[in-house]
């Protein structure tokens, strides 16, 4: 998964150009802009139902908070579970977590849960630093969501959540860079097509998700929680 110099050098200052936009908007825009991601996400994803395991990111440096929309859904059986950083050069686990779930620090300072059972998440909400057109997250450079996607099979839904301002032409992608199935923004939402990231209304984008799920699993078993 090595880079380039020459393109490593380039996707830290995208990297820290798009971290220092973000962290400059104002809270209340901010909180506008997630405002509206909620209620996208709720007539796209809203339908998910008993048993689905999804997973979400702590929000990092004025990231899109997903608890929020993690608590409604959680009251109809779905189960969420957050990210541990297993060590350098290994993908990431997840644990399943609510509210009450105890945690502890881990990398970048970012809460993960302590001691709840191991899961594989059926879908993933994944904060990008950056998005291109054709659906490519640019990350924060440690490469952990490629190398959990890497090896899991089916691979779980990815759906991009992020703000407007974190689009780019492209990120320059590399043979380990692994795309976004959708993206929902404070606009809307949008599926990955053969000419890139497309605007679809809420019935469509739930269609698509669900069609890829059907496709993916029909040559191998669906995630679920495991340990418990």
């Amino acid at each position: 998964m090595a880079l380039s110099p020459e393109l490593a050098a380039w996707r830290k200052g995208q990297r820290e150009t798009l971290l220092a936009v973000r962290q400059a908007v104002p809270a209340a825009e901010r909180a506008a802009w997630s405002a509206s991601i909620n209620e996208w996400l709720d007539v796209g994803l809203g339908h998910l139902g008993h048993g689905v395991v999804l997973g979400l990111c702590w929000p990092f440096k004025a990231e899109f908070d997903a608890r929020h929309f993690a608590a409604p859904i959680r009251r109809c059986g779905v189960q969420t579970a957050l990210p541990v950083v297993r060590g350098a050069g290994l993908g990431l686990e997840f644990r399943i977590w609510s509210p009450d779930t105890a945690l502890e620090r881990g990398v970048y300072g970012i809460p993960f849960p302590r001691d709840s059972a191991t899961a594989l998440p059926d879908l993933l909400l994944i904060p990008p630093v950056g998005i291109d057109a054709q659906g490519f997250r640019l990350g924060y450079g440690g490469g952990y969501f490629d190398r959990t996607l890497a090896t899991q099979h089916p691979r779980p839904l990815c759906v991009a959540v992020g703000f407007e301002i974190s689009r780019i032409p492209s990120i320059q992608p590399q043979a380990h860079d692994i795309g976004m199935d959708a993206l929902v923004t404070e606009r809307g939402l949008q599926i990955k097509g053969h000419a890139g990231l497309e605007t679809v209304d809420p019935a469509r984008f739930r269609q698509q998700l669900q069609m890829l799920k059907e496709t993916r699993a029909k040559t191998s078993g669906q995630g679920r929680v495991a340990g418990s």
